[in-house]
This record gives C-alpha cells, structure tokens and sequence, in this order.
C-alpha cells in the first residue's frame, strides 16, 4: 500500500489491502507466497490466498487480521495472522504466523496480548 495520512488510524480496508498487497509481492518476486512453517522444522509451504478475512484489530503495537490459505503441495488449510506497523508513511507487515492448522489451533493470546502456544 502506498503512502497513507499521518493522521487517524488506518480503515480496515487499509489494513486488508496492506495483507493483499504483500502477498501479492512475495508471488511476483518468488512466482508464489511461501512460509516456513516451524512445527515441520522450517519447511518451506507454498500457499494460495483463499480469501482475507474481514475482522482486524490492534493487538499492543500492531494491527492485525487473518486470511485462509491453501497448501499447493497437501491441500492443508492454514489460518494465518498479519501483524501490520503503521510506523512510519507506510503500512507494512511486520510478521506471519500460522494460527490454525487444518483448524487446529497453534497459539492463544492471555490478557496482555502475548502469545501462548498449546502445542
């Protein structure tokens, strides 16, 4: 996404595009969006985007939403969160991280927004 207003918090839509938008660079850089997943020791999985999902929120210092994606190579379905910055002119994705498996949940948040991993 390109230069955003250095007032307001960013519409969620901004947030949405920001996720699309940076997917879409990592398929037309590497030919596809892939992840290293640390359960499979840092196997590297080719996804497809399957769809953003419309909920974002703001956890600490970052806002976040989820999409769905698709293995290429198992068919496995991933739920995957988007932390985006909006440090700076521009937002940005600050980290990935596999929420779900297949529906199986990886992690939790506890009450002060830390990660809690069930796994």
């Amino acid at each position: 996404m390109g230069p955003r207003p250095s007032w307001g918090e960013p519409t969620a839509e901004e947030l949405r595009q920001t996720i699309r938008d940076y997917i879409q660079r990592q398929e037309t850089q590497l030919g596809a969006f892939m992840l290293a997943d640390p359960k499979q020791t840092g196997k590297l999985r080719t996804l497809t985007l399957v769809r953003v999902h419309e909920r974002v929120g703001k956890t600490g210092d970052y806002y976040y939403s989820c999409t769905d994606m698709q293995d290429v190579a198992t068919g496995d379905q991933l739920d995957l969160d988007f932390d985006v910055s909006d440090a700076g002119k521009d937002l940005t994705v600050a980290a990935v991280r596999i929420h779900k498996d297949n529906g199986t949940p990886r992690y939790t948040y506890g009450e002060n927004d830390q990660l809690i991993p069930l796994e």
